[in-house]
């Protein structure tokens, strides 16, 4: 039986622990502890030397005794910011909120805890489990800086179950997007705004020029786009030489979003030329779309896990990026599911103990399924 007690025992104890993305260590050793208690082989890598983290990532393995692959269970150590002095307030209505100053940390201690307490409870009962293999990756709110730089040839599954999304438990996203971010400087040339502005080249203006022909926000179902910040100019007298842009563009097909950031430098380019300015531009992709198919193997075993239990599944897109999106990456198909967080990201989210429970009764389903 799932201990509703100890979920929300140990729901409050790891959201005590500060855990900012780059400081996981303290959640790390403590996770370690418990992984081993249960009977986890442990592993940490040293990918947080990579980017100054004071962590790597932690992975486990527990042999089962059904047959068949391995399934992979993953939710991330790190959590945004505020996240200093967390404290897990629970409610006499069941509703789990911080003090108000700071994040509650759901994202993703609400994973880790379903994912702990499931094993426990299929080791307490005694019953027949599958191999099951962790993952809880360290800078997932980094555009997955952990798992992005893992070494999959460790990993043994080819399905993962990712807990990182919000709504209603029972949501599984079975796509996400490619995300992109670029940084644009545009170089003109300074020159006094009182005395002699015709000498000079207005980055500002050549900026706006360039925006007013961009179409910003929701490009079509698939794709969306964004111009984040913007900073220039030196004083109100002087002619601006530079001018930064960044943005971000995210689509649930790789090429539609590789296609639609062309579309943006070039028309940039275009207008620097036109003034006679200088384009400077650097690309990143941080995370790459993968699709995963709703009557498939991994959401098969999903829709059967929640039926079990008379919980409705519903397959979702979703437009941010998970770990799932480096397993993809990697060969590991699989789902993001909602494991019982509400308005990450902010001092109002909140969990509740009923969400909870589902969550956990899901990934236990998961880890005894047979098919």
């Amino acid at each position: 039986m799932i201990n509703v007690q100890r979920i929300i025992d140990e729901f409050q104890e790891l959201v005590a622990i500060d855990s900012p993305t780059f400081g996981e260590r303290q959640i790390a050793d403590v996770l370690k502890n418990k992984l081993e208690a249960i009977g986890f082989q442990v592993t940490e890598d040293e990918v947080g030397k990579l980017f100054g983290s004071d962590c790597g990532n932690l992975y486990g393995y527990l042999e089962g005794e059904i047959s068949g692959d391995s399934l992979l269970f993953s939710a991330h150590m790190d959590t945004v910011t505020p996240a200093h002095g967390k404290k897990a307030i629970v409610h006499s209505d069941g509703r789990i909120t911080s003090a108000g100053d700071t994040v509650l940390g759901a994202d993703d201690v609400a994973g880790l805890t379903s994912i702990l307490e499931a094993i426990r409870s299929i080791r307490e009962e005694g019953l027949p489990h599958r191999s099951i293999e962790v993952l809880f990756p360290v800078a997932e709110e980094i555009y997955t800086k952990g798992s992005s730089s893992y070494d999959y040839t460790t990993i043994k599954s080819k399905e993962a179950y990712v807990l990182d999304l919000s709504g209603e438990v029972g949501r599984a996203a079975y796509t996400a997007p490619t995300i992109l971010s670029f940084k644009a400087i545009i170089k003109g040339k300074a020159a006094h705004a009182g005395f002699s502005p015709e000498e000079g080249i207005h980055s500002i203006a050549i900026a706006a020029k360039a925006i007013a022909k961009m179409k910003l926000g929701r490009i079509d179902e698939e794709t969306t786009f964004n111009i984040g910040t913007i900073t220039g100019g030196e004083a109100t007298n002087i002619i601006p030489e530079n001018c930064k842009l960044e943005g971000e563009i995210r689509s649930l097909k790789h090429e539609k979003a590789i296609g639609y950031l062309m579309e943006i430098k070039e028309l940039l380019e275009k207008e620097v030329s036109d003034f006679g300015a200088i384009l400077e531009w650097e690309e990143k992709i941080n995370c790459y779309a993968y699709e995963t198919d709703i009557n498939g193997h991994s959401a098969n075993r999903y829709r059967e896990a929640c039926e079990k239990l008379g919980i409705k599944p519903d397959f979702v897109k979703t437009f941010g990026g998970s770990d799932l999106n480096a397993f993809a990456r990697n060969g590991i198909v699989g789902l993001v599911l909602t494991n019982a967080m509400n308005k990450v990201h902010s001092c109002e989210e909140f969990t509740q103990v009923e969400e909870l429970i589902k969550s956990t009764e899901i990934v236990k389903e998961l880890m005894l399924s047979e098919i």
